[in-house]
């Protein structure tokens, strides 16, 4: 998946490690290949280490901290030793900052050092843009009415604020409007959504009404695993509007591809 970047003309082109997260690997391959694109765009280098697998999350939320235990050693010998890994999962790389310290206390003192010193090197794509790269305007292109929900785990778990409406509002072409409660859970929440069904479609109804309220045709987030939650309620419906992840959007530009 790496390809040589254009080179930035400061010289300042960072090395960074693609966790793309399970999810995406098995459903929404695109959106990594998406945010390959966008970073190589930019002028950085862009790593996929083959050895990458689950983060462990389902695990760990499921109350299997044994199990998850070895992924959690997996990762970090996998991705230790970059500058950066980016991820277009909120959701993963709250499992990878908030939970892995915690799973680190079941092993040895080696190992919680070792978790200690990636941790802090962990990025979703909207901070790893706006926070570290200090980037809000990455030359996008999308001319459509789009609106943004804020996942739980970005707007609570990792405090993404105004990173990813900062980014969208950049983009050129773009209508953004405002999404009614757009705090409130979509009710995915992985196997909440399994375990506790009516709940889960209950708060789904609620979510994907505010969504068409907007009469956007688009709505946008940094999970997928939200927006294939909400994409399946919008297409039952028939309300008009689809899903795309946020680095997808980034990518877009209004290059037309040659003949």
């Amino acid at each position: 998946m790496a390809r040589k970047p254009r080179e930035r003309p400061d010289g300042s082109s960072l090395n960074v490690a693609l966790f793309i997260a399970c999810f995406n690997d098995a459903l929404f391959p695109s959106t990594g290949r998406a945010v390959v694109t966008l970073l190589e765009r930019l002028g950085h280098r862009v790593e996929f280490p083959l050895g990458q697998t689950c983060c462990g999350q389902m695990h760990f939320n499921s109350g299997y901290r044994e199990e998850t235990l070895p992924l959690a050693r997996r990762f970090v010998g996998v991705f230790g030793g970059y500058a950066a890994v980016v991820s277009p999962s909120a959701s993963c790389v709250g499992m990878v900052r908030e939970q892995y310290p915690s799973v680190a206390e079941d092993a040895d003192a080696a190992f919680a050092e070792r978790v200690a010193a990636v941790v802090p090197s962990v990025f979703e794509l909207s901070e790893l843009l706006v926070g570290r790269l200090g980037i809000d305007d990455v030359g996008a292109y999308f001319p459509y009415r789009v609106t943004y929900h804020p996942t739980c785990h970005g707007l609570r778990a990792l405090r993404l604020g105004d990173r990813p409406l900062r980014l969208l509002r950049r983009v050129r072409g773009i209508d953004l409007v405002e999404l009614p409660d757009a705090e409130e859970c979509c009710g995915f929440g992985g196997t909440f959504a399994v375990k506790n069904a009516d709940v889960s479609a209950a708060m789904l109804g609620d979510k994907v009404s505010c969504v068409a309220r907007t009469r956007a045709e688009v709505c946008t987030a940094g999970d997928n695993s939200c927006l294939m939650h909400i994409g399946g309620g919008l297409a039952r419906l028939n309300a008009g509007a689809r899903t795309v992840h946020l680095a997808e959007i980034l990518a877009a530009t209004d290059v037309r591809p040659g003949p």
